[in-house]
């Protein structure tokens, strides 16, 4: 073991550590000396989303100190950047050790003088980033590790305009977490007194903001007997999620009771994440036997979405996070132009691994789409930038991510389920299902097809290896990819953009970010980016063919699903 991890393990026996922490540090010093090691031979890095990782003891694991450390150099920070009164505001989800984090957190920042709000119970993510607006807080954190397995905790940091940490906070947060040499430096307690829980009031408010955001409550009206089925998969979706489908006006909304219950345990999923087809497997049994007209799941904390249904052979079908994206956006253009609410200067935004269907809508309609960097704070960001200059309609991830309206600055599945109900309502209204509408939109706009492959390399050489993968594929770029050619490499770390074939370059105006992406001749993108949350290096791989006829689709789509699938096998991902 080396003698820096050893010292780490000698300072937390000798320091001011529970002792149950202390007996822990013993017992794996006798079973699990591995263990012990990847638990403190790093510390778990602030980055520039805050913390997340596995529970447990040491420097490398989430845990009372390094939530503690984590939140002092935090709220230093704060002190530093506003005069007065500082506000924050508290959330955290199902989780397991959830609810001792957010306590941990409210502590320390009373204890700095802040005033807190602490959500009386677990909520979700999107309602933590509007009560910091409309709060007028300076700050917020939600402990949450989204979609993560069990063993994970997180710790997410928002600044006063409800959105994650974005430059130059992002990085001084960083700086004066790192300058917290060990928890004797952490007040941890003192300014009890400072916290205020909140509970039905913000709830209120959150919901009558998300009912703004109807733009055919009248259709809602009409349709308020369509088939609903939820599963918040054990997560704090089931605190808003039934409200809000009955402010919406539906009244036939069945719940998956097997995943109603909040458990940080996540008993009946691997992964408590709406993208994987097992953690919606239960959902899609009870939409089949309901024979129901959309289901729909959240995953933890209520930021991500996904939606099931019938496809035209009447089988159940999940949309991706592209499809999904696809449905709300062109809604939000389409139906707000009918109703004669869209307005000149409306904009949309998109991220750059996002399918590029969503520019081509934007086009047809004379809507401008910006393009950012992965996460909704680059998103959030945009709105900033734009604000008072350009109406922001709605914005979107393809990792199952919405955000529709400006009053929350993250992705929001509360408000995304409402929609997406609403979108399933208004085309039932002329006896139609959401697949027939996508379908519609890729025999106008071309048929789009992504896919992503993610690969995980835990442990202390997983990083390495993942930044050796991202070296060669920037010094040596394929060529051409499935007998076409690589015209364009977009390096956006070294922001510049290279045509391959004539050796142009061009600069790239979004912050720096370590992502490649190779274009190739017929328009195909592949993206290649390391997560910033998880031992990932994710690959996104989007092509386009062109369909000519509804009878068409499942052969269309199988040629392009074909093409991805020779290029992962070129690119040795699989």
């Amino acid at each position: 073991m080396e003698a820096t991890t050893q010292k780490k393990i000698n300072d937390w026996l000798s320091g001011h550590y529970d002792q149950s922490v202390k007996d822990e540090i013993t017992r794996l010093q006798k079973e699990n000396p591995a263990e012990l090691e990847d638990a403190f031979y790093r510390n778990l890095e602030f980055g520039t989303g805050g913390l997340r990782g596995i529970m447990g003891v040491g420097t490398n694991r989430m845990n009372k100190y390094t939530v503690g450390m984590a939140t002092q150099g935090f709220a230093n920070y704060l002190k530093q950047s506003f005069s007065g009164d500082i506000k924050v505001a508290i959330a955290h989800d199902s989780r397991n050790n959830s609810r001792f984090f957010a306590e941990t957190t409210a502590n320390i920042f009373a204890a700095n003088g802040c005033k807190v709000f602490l959500f009386e119970a677990l909520r979700p993510t999107p309602e933590l980033s509007f009560a910091i607006r409309h709060l007028g807080c300076q700050a917020g954190v939600v402990l949450t590790a989204s979609h993560n397995p069990k063993e994970y905790n997180g710790y997410k940091a928002y600044w006063n305009d409800g959105a994650q940490l974005v430059p130059p906070h992002d990085k001084n947060v960083i700086v004066e977490v790192e300058k917290i040499a060990g928890v004797d430096e952490v007040q941890w307690t003192g300014g009890e007194a400072n916290i205020s829980l909140m509970g039905k009031e913000m709830d209120d408010a959150y919901l009558e903001m998300v009912k703004t955001l109807s733009v055919y409550p009248d259709v809602c009206a009409k349709q308020h007997d369509l088939k609903i089925v939820y599963t918040p998969i054990h997560g704090t979706g089931i605190t808003m999620v039934p409200k809000v489908l009955e402010r919406f006006g539906f009244t036939n909304v069945s719940i998956v009771e097997e995943q109603s219950t909040p458990d940080g345990n996540f008993p009946t999923v691997v992964y408590p994440n709406p993208e994987e087809k097992e953690a919606m497997s239960i959902g899609l049994k009870k939409a089949q036997a309901l024979d129901a007209d959309i289901l729909l799941g959240t995953d933890p904390d209520s930021d991500r979405v996904a939606i099931g249904v019938k496809d035209n052979n009447g089988e159940w079908v999940l949309m991706n996070g592209n499809q999904t994206a696809v449905l709300a956006f062109n809604y939000m253009i389409e139906a707000r132009k009918v109703k004669g609410i869209a307005q000149p200067n409306d904009m949309v935004i998109k991220t750059i691994v996002t399918t590029d269907m969503i520019d081509a809508i934007a086009r047809a309609n004379n809507v401008a789409c910006y393009n950012v960097l992965t996460g909704f704070k680059w998103i959030a960001s945009m709105i900033k930038e734009k604000e008072g200059k350009e109406n922001y309609v709605i914005g979107g991830e393809e990792s199952f991510g919405l955000m529709i309206g400006d009053k929350v600055r993250d992705k929001d599945a509360i408000s995304a389920v409402a929609l997406l109900s609403e979108m399933a309502a208004y085309e039932k209204n002329k006896g139609r299902t959401l697949f027939d509408k996508m379908i519609d939109m890729y025999l106008q706009y071309g048929l789009y097809k992504e896919a992503l492959v993610s690969i995980t390399k835990k442990g202390m050489n997983g990083v390495a290896e993942i930044n050796a993968m991202m070296k060669e594929y920037r010094d040596n770029p394929p060529t051409q990819l499935d007998g076409v050619a690589v015209s364009e490499l977009l390096d956006y770390e070294m922001q510049v953009g290279k045509n391959l074939s004539t050796g142009q370059s061009w600069p790239i105006t979004l912050p720096k970010s370590n992502v490649l992406q190779f274009v190739l001749a017929d328009g195909s993108k592949i993206s290649a980016r390391p997560s910033g949350t998880e031992p990932k290096i994710k690959f996104y791989f989007s092509v386009k063919g062109t369909l000519n006829s509804v009878a068409d689709f499942s052969t269309a789509q199988k040629a392009l699903d074909d093409k991805i699938a020779r290029i992962v096998m070129e690119m040795k991902l699989k």
